[in-house]
Parts: structure tokens; sequence; C-alpha cells
């Protein structure tokens, strides 16, 4: 009975991150995407269950990922680069999100080890894409010469705000829900975990506007030039260094008036 609900919750999981892989607040010309928290549900039955049974969710969502992007496969250059491309940009990409747990009962806080479990899986799986773009796709959609640089600087354009959003989001699901046990159960935030996410809501989202607003610099006619960050003013900067000064700003704002009224009350 218990094997059967777990392969029951895994499979809605799973499901679900794919689902949620469909929202996307941006979408990259040549792959990848910022969505809304589509690692997590992944990442959360990996906390749940343990590394191994989260490597085969994770290896099982990828598969889903590739069904999705079939039609990359046909810039593969050779046969070789299929084998490539499907590994690192799907396989091994996704499967990483079945480490996410590997932080259960070495951090007491299980919202700290959830998003420190997230924080380790966004890594690797950006590190997968940059290895992907750098060899895979330079001379395809990424120029051959400074082939990394490009690479790292594409894929940070939506792995970073993919990267926040997923591991403040695991934060959050590990306060207010008792992953740890066999049920699942709403646990009321805290007065300072209510606090903490009140005041990271405008930094997220401040982040997120940030690296769309730098996406839309680096787009031209002809497409995605990395070069052309070089080529603004001041004033094509200024949203980008406004939107996390502000974001940054409120959230301190409220950390602060939280922090009198604890000590008024």
């Amino acid at each position: 009975m218990k094997k059967s609900l777990r392969l029951t919750e895994t499979a809605i999981m799973i499901a679900l991150g794919f689902i949620l892989s469909m929202l996307k607040i941006n979408d990259m010309p040549f792959g990848g995407s910022v969505t809304v928290f589509s690692m997590l549900p992944v990442i959360v039955v990996a906390y749940r269950y343990g590394t191994a049974w989260g490597l085969l969710a994770g290896f099982a969502a990828s598969f889903l990922q590739m069904l999705m992007g079939l039609k990359n496969l046909t810039y593969a250059t050779s046969g070789a680069a299929v084998i490539a491309i499907i590994m690192l940009d799907y396989i091994v990409a996704f499967a990483v999100m079945g480490l996410g747990g590997i932080f259960r009962g070495k951090i007491k806080d299980q919202g700290v080890s959830l998003a420190a479990g997230a924080l380790v899986a966004c890594v690797l799986r950006y590190i997968c894409h940059v290895i992907s773009g750098c060899t895979v796709w330079a001379g395809v959609s990424i120029p051959t010469n400074d082939g990394l640089l490009y690479s790292l600087a594409y894929n940070a354009a939506y792995m970073v705000p993919e990267t926040v959003l997923t591991v403040v989001g695991a934060y959050f699901a590990g306060k207010a829900f008792t992953l740890s046990s066999e049920q699942v159960k709403r646990v009321p935030l805290d007065t300072g975990s209510a606090r903490n996410l009140v005041a990271a809501i405008p930094a997220v989202i401040s982040v997120v506007i940030s690296f769309v607003f730098i996406f839309g610099m680096v787009q031209t006619e002809e497409g995605f030039d990395i070069t052309a960050i070089t080529q603004g003013d001041i004033f094509d900067w200024l949203p980008v260094i406004i939107s996390p000064v502000v974001g940054i700003a409120t959230a301190v704002i409220i950390k602060m008036v939280a922090f009198k009224d604890k000590k008024a009350a």
C-alpha cells in the first residue's frame, strides 16, 4: 500500500512539474525558460523519499521535458551530438532534481534543508546546460569563439531567476508543510517565517524583472546577441539597476519594521 501511495504521489508531482514548466515567465530563443516553480515538485519528492527515488523521479521527468523539446534534436550535427543533447540538456539536467533532499537530516531546519538541496540541483542543472552550450551547440546557436563565456551568459539569463524562484519556493514549502512525515500536513507559518515571506516577495520579483530587462537588451533583429549588452548606454541599464535596488530596499524596510514590531511586543 505504501509503495502504491509513493508511486501515485510521485506521478502526480511529476505531472505537476510538467504543467508548471508550461507556465513561462520568460522564454529564451534557443532553449531554456524561466518557469513558475517547475523544478520544485520533483525536488520535494526527493526530499520526502530519498536521493535514489528522487533521481528516478527526475529521470522520468526528463523524458517529458525531452518530448517537449524534440525539435532541438534536429539541429544536432551528428549522432554523437544527439546523444550529448539528450544527456546534458535533458536526462542529466533534470535528473539532478533528485538531489533536492541531500541535506535532509543534515540541516535541522526543514525549510533551509530543502532550499539548500534545491540550490545544489539548480547549480548542477546550470552546469549541464553550460557544458552542452559550449560544446554541442557551439557553431550552431552559440558562436564558436568565446563559446564558454557565451554559454555561461546565455544559460544564466534564465537559470539565475529560475534558481531564485526555486530556492525561495523550496524554503517556504519546507516551512509550510510537514514533508518529512508520511502524511503531508499544512503547518501555519510562524511569525518569523511569515515576515520572511512578505520580505522575500519584492526581492524575488525584482531579480526576475532585472533579468527580463537584460534579456530584452541582448535581443536584436538577428536574434540573441550577448555582445549587444556592451552597446547600451546608462539609460538602458537604469531599469536593470533600479529594479533590484527597489526590491531589496523594500525587503529590508519590511524586515526593519517587523523587527521593531517584535521589540515593541
